[in-house]
């Protein structure tokens, strides 16, 4: 059962969509990789909005991911690829199907 997660909204630089796109493209795999990550998405919002869902089961998994290597990826282009810092806000999931 899903219990908590993370709603993270990210905003390019001006010419840099394609690649923060690619990027979270290329994070699927790291999701996947993650035992404690239930469900991951990222998505796009906006010409150059973007973001990233992802939810589990308990406080554990929740706190390994953002202690993990997309995280930490994320963080490492942050000033390369985004306009300002991630909003990365902690969720309750009320329900899910």
């Amino acid at each position: 059962m899903l219990k908590v997660g993370f709603l993270a909204t990210l905003e390019a630089k001006p010419g840099k969509e394609a690649e923060l796109s690619a990027f979270l493209k290329s994070a699927q795999a790291l999701a996947a990789a993650e035992h404690g990550t239930v469900v991951w998405y990222a998505f796009q919002s906006g010409p150059r909005t973007f973001g990233i869902f992802d939810a589990f089961a308990d406080e554990t998994g929740r706190t390994a991911h953002i202690e993990g290597p997309i995280a930490k990826a994320l963080l490492g282009k942050a000033d390369e690829l985004l306009a300002s810092p991630p909003s990365i806000v902690k969720v309750d999931v009320l329900a899910a199907k």
